[in-house]
């Protein structure tokens, strides 16, 4: 069987793919790739996602590319609007023609004698995978299993008369009007949802067993849309983004300094929308600002749609499952038509391809991030992850150009391939992700680990990450450069370079 080669494959065709199709573009223009998207349109998150009023959590002025201004006069955008943008980015760029549609990859195995990846490649319905290979992986997969979400094991569920839909799945042209709709979560897709769904059900509840932060942030940027008047697009988009990479930096940083201060602002912003009256216990969590993520709403508009009595909240667990609905602990019956189960993502690493190095199966989990982007002992692959504290497109446009870096370094002192190292024992390991949302801590043992000092730590700071990223030296003293075994001795290479 012929196996066709490849300088580069990206790994995923979404927000994230097509960012780094560009940046390879521009900066590596000489090497031959292709990306490897699973479904059959590109988007990701953005076409996956069809439930009613997806859109982002964060700006368009940051989760935009750092190289395609955001020009929509809407800062906080739908998803439909999100899809266009990476659609026009691929088209544009005539990345568009380098995606394989339905190619998803099976297992990848590093080759130490060749110094290249060897993919098993499962192609669209055909018995059997196809075989490429690749110098370098870019893992774009995002960190979620797309084929379904989170769903708890509910008690009687079966004995429910209505309907049970779970966001990720949510049925095309699914007919909700005049409905008694339950969301169960709290998260950002469950504040997305309630007020969105008020335009035709009947009535909305959102259930949560605990509380989020949920601050009210304006759909539209008063100043870029000003400024539009006068400047163009590029400088628009620029000054928008700088201002608000710096807001949300200092905004992260103070709930981390001065978490009670914080917590207090937000409960009060929260008050001041929900109006007198409103029980508080339902927005007042007992965690700490940004021990998991705060929850942003366009223009307040949950609390717009709490205030009106189009929906409600009630803070209680289930019990179980019933006819009519659920049955919380308390022995109160919400009854409903529809429940929508907003609990969460089921995480998964490099969309659930299986990794190997020169046969012997590659334990992620026993693994450390090296700068957020690559693995410990693991050669020649990154994989672009965005921050939970921030936009994600911010750290994968840092990532992609890193790697662009390091493609070109490796030609550049004509090696051919680049290990993270280092000595067992020498960095102490810690969580790879400082969260406390039950997804992020039901996928504990299937992450990497992060160490407590550079390169190993992860900072989830954009001023840092730009400064070592994009400016910082490749050759750090902890990256192995060598060549494929073949051509040199067992031990070529493996003393640490030092910058």
């Amino acid at each position: 069987m012929s196996v066709e080669h490849l300088d580069v494959l990206i790994v995923g065709a979404g927000l994230s793919g097509i960012g780094a199709a560009y940046h390879l573009m521009k900066h590596c223009p000489g090497k031959t790739f292709a990306l490897l998207e699973g479904r059959e349109a590109m988007g990701g998150t953005w076409d996956l996602f069809r439930y009613p009023g997806i859109r982002s959590d964060s700006d368009m002025y940051t989760l935009g590319y750092n190289f395609k201004p955001w020009t929509d006069p809407k800062a906080i955008a739908d998803g439909p609007s999100i899809r266009q943008y990476i659609e026009d980015t691929a088209r544009e760029n005539g990345i568009d023609r380098k995606i394989r549609y339905s190619h998803r990859v099976l297992k990848a195995d590093w080759c130490s004698d060749s110094a290249r990846w060897n993919l098993s490649v499962q192609r669209g319905d055909e018995p059997e995978p196809v075989r490429m290979s690749a110098q370098f992986l870019l893992m774009c997969t995002g960190y979620y299993r797309y084929e379904a979400g989170f769903t708890p094991e509910f008690k009687g569920r079966e004995s429910f008369r209505g309907q049970v839909i779970h966001p990720q799945l949510w049925p095309e042209g699914f007919d909700y009007s005049d409905k008694r709709i339950v969301v169960i979560g709290s998260g950002a897709t469950a504040v997305t949802l309630v007020p969105s769904l008020t335009d035709k059900a009947r009535h909305v509840t959102m259930l949560q067993r605990s509380p989020s932060y949920v601050i009210s942030l304006p759909q539209n940027d008063p100043i870029s849309n000003f400024l539009r008047r006068f400047l163009p697009e590029t400088w628009v988009y620029r000054q928008a983004r700088t201002r608000n990479v710096a807001m949300q930096m200092v905004f992260f940083m103070l709930s981390k300094a001065f978490p009670n201060v914080v917590r207090k602002a937000l409960l009060g912003l929260a008050k001041h929308q929900l109006g007198k009256g409103f029980d508080m216990r339902h927005f007042s969590p007992r965690y700490k600002p940004w021990d998991e993520r705060v929850c942003c709403v366009p223009d307040g508009d949950l609390f717009k749609a709490l205030r009106k009595g189009k929906a409600s909240v009630v803070t209680e667990h289930i019990d179980s499952f019933c006819e009519k609905g659920i049955r919380l602990k308390s022995g109160e019956v919400l009854e409903a038509d529809v429940i929508v189960t907003a609990t969460g993502l089921d995480l998964v690493m490099f969309g659930g391809a299986e990794l190997a190095v020169d046969g012997k199966p590659f334990q992620v989990n026993q693994s450390m991030g090296y700068r957020g982007i690559m693995l410990r002992d693991l050669p020649n692959l990154a994989a672009v992850v965005g921050y939970t504290n921030a936009s994600w497109t911010l750290k994968a446009d840092l990532s992609s150009e890193y790697f662009c870096r390091l493609i070109n370094h490796l030609d550049a002192i004509g090696m051919r391939q680049c290990t993270p190292r280092a000595g067992v024992g020498e960095v102490k390991e810690e969580p790879f992700l400082n969260l406390q949302s039950g997804y992020i801590q039901r996928a504990a043992d299937k992450m990497p680990k992060q160490g407590d000092r550079t390169p190993w730590k992860l900072y989830q700071n954009y001023a840092l990450d730009l400064a070592l990223l994009r400016h910082g030296k490749v050759e750090d003293g902890y990256l192995v450069f060598s060549g494929p075994r073949d051509a040199y001795s067992e031990n070529a290479g493996l003393a640490p370079v030092e910058g």
